[in-house]
């Protein structure tokens, strides 16, 4: 007991020497209060003893140093992946700015494609790979609008539904459209052709076919007036089959500048059913009619007579003193 009362008095006396005034009479006014308390000189040793201990092992080791961070080839490999994240941002931008001047991208469009109040505006030729909607194309003021395409270009007109109502096909060989009423009209609205299910109108006021053999007509026409142009022949022609004019006010055939002609094969039939038929003219010629036989007279004179059979035919008799039609009567049947 005595040797460790002399080694935490000597530990006492050198922490005392060590330690600053405050401490000294930190350490004084406990005692004090020790010996006023009446409190046993070993229990009032014992936290002089103790706090002298802590201050010499603080005063003896000093400060401690932890180190904090990565060392070695963790290190490493983390710079190198920070060092390749920039080579690749670096990389990104290079590529996205080479892409914008490319590209042509400005602040109000990007190459030919400017973007306005009234939509975008195409300048020079433009592709389009996939199908364009739009509410209205239309060129520039003063220019032509063109569409060209390698095969075909389609128009379609689509309802609510997508279902198609009306297609435009322009290809190689044909320009087709699909609708149900087609019309073409002039600038004031009027009616110049137009074609449904049920019939084809042509409004203009003359309808003019220049082709060589004319036109075809598989059925009926109608119209007012068949006319050819000026110095022009007109020809109505049924290569296989009959020909027939119909009105219910009457048919006229006139011909100002030249000669009517009408041909066929077998009979050629003029029929009136409630009316008669007038043959107006200063000469009527019928060159082909047959004769009956002559007299035996032998009347060298060129006078003949025409006769009419009961059946409606006509011939020439010679003609004589009298009447010779009775005579030859042997054409008539």
């Amino acid at each position: 007991m005595s040797t460790g009362q002399a080694s935490c008095s000597s530990g006492s006396s050198a922490a005392s020497s060590s330690d600053p005034p405050a401490q000294l009479q930190a350490v004084n006014s406990h005692r004090q209060r020790g010996k006023s308390r009446g409190v046993p000189s070993r229990s009032r040793r014992m936290p002089q003893e103790q706090y002298a201990h802590r201050s010499t092992m603080q005063t003896s080791e000093g400060p401690q140093v932890y180190k904090v961070g990565i060392y070695g080839w963790r290190k490493r490999c983390l710079y190198f992946f920070v060092l390749l994240l920039m080579i690749l941002i670096l990389v990104n931008l290079a590529m996205t700015i080479w892409i914008l001047k490319v590209m042509n991208f400005t602040i109000d469009g990007m190459g030919n494609l400017r973007i306005t109040d009234k939509g975008l505006k195409l300048e020079g030729d433009s592709e389009f790979l996939k199908p364009l909607y739009a509410k209205e194309i239309r060129s520039r003021p003063g220019n032509p609008l063109y569409f060209q395409s390698a095969r075909n270009v389609t128009v379609n007109i689509l309802n609510e539904k997508t279902k198609v109502l009306t297609r435009l096909v322009t290809g190689p060989q044909a320009v087709e459209a699909h609708s149900q009423k087609f019309e073409v009209k002039t600038l004031s609205g009027k009616l110049l052709f137009s074609a449904d299910d049920n019939e084809v109108v042509v409004g203009a006021e003359r309808l003019r076919v220049l082709g060589a053999e004319g036109t075809v007509f598989p059925k009926s026409i109608e119209t007012p007036n068949v006319r050819a142009d000026p110095f022009k022949e007109l020809r109505l022609e049924s290569p296989t089959r009959a020909l027939v004019m119909e009105a219910p006010k009457g048919i006229e055939i006139n011909a100002e500048a030249g000669s009517l002609k009408a041909t066929c094969r077998t009979e050629l039939r003029l029929e009136s059913k409630d009316g008669e038929i007038t043959l107006n003219s200063a000469k009527i010629k019928l060159p082909n009619l047959p004769q009956g036989s002559s007299s035996s007279a032998g009347s060298r004179q060129k006078i003949y007579e025409l006769c009419v059979c009961p059946n409606g035919r006509l011939f020439l008799s010679q003609a004589g003193a009298s009447s010779t039609c009775q005579i030859n009567t042997s054409v008539c049947l």
